[in-house]
């Protein structure tokens, strides 16, 4: 059996949206580009689906119609090693029309949900000391965008940095 599939329902900007999604991350790149043909139900030559690969998972973007949206209830987490990494991640998917929304989780321009994760947060919210993991939960649950610095200064019981 394969691993599954993402795919993600677009009205009619499936091939602008994977071609948005290949540039923002690294070794990615479309696949597949299927269009139309004459039985419909979209209009004959129009994109149907592209198939585009993200760092290594494939996804499948359809041009399906206006009915269905994304909404919260479905992200992609990406698990940043650097805050670096965080930040330019951020930056990207926010980049022409996105939306901060709240502990990490941002939302494109197409309106999928994204959370934005620096490795170690993990760590720090499963650590034995339940005391500091709360703490930075705490400051987890504070911030926009997530910040392992000020993560880690809250799980240490430190003053978060400016």
């Amino acid at each position: 059996m394969r691993k599954p599939t993402p795919f993600l329902w677009f009205d009619d900007q499936a091939e602008d949206a994977a071609n948005y999604y290949v540039s923002i991350f690294p070794n990615s790149k479309i696949t597949d580009v299927n269009r139309y043909g004459e039985a419909g139900p979209r209009p004959a030559g129009m994109v149907m689906t592209v198939g585009f690969e993200v760092n290594g998972q494939d996804f499948i973007a359809l041009n399906g119609g206006p009915q269905y949206t994304f909404d919260e209830a479905v992200s992609f987490m990406v698990n940043c090693e650097t805050q670096a990494e965080v930040d330019t991640l951020w930056d990207r998917i926010l980049a022409d029309g996105g939306e901060t929304i709240a502990c990490g989780w941002i939302k494109d321009k197409f309106g999928l949900c994204w959370q934005v994760v620096p490795e170690e947060l993990f760590d720090l919210l499963s650590a034995d000391d339940r005391e500091a993991a709360q703490r930075a939960m705490t400051a987890m649950l504070e911030m926009v965008k997530l910040d392992v610095n000020a993560l880690r200064a809250a799980f240490d019981g430190k003053s978060v940095p400016a």
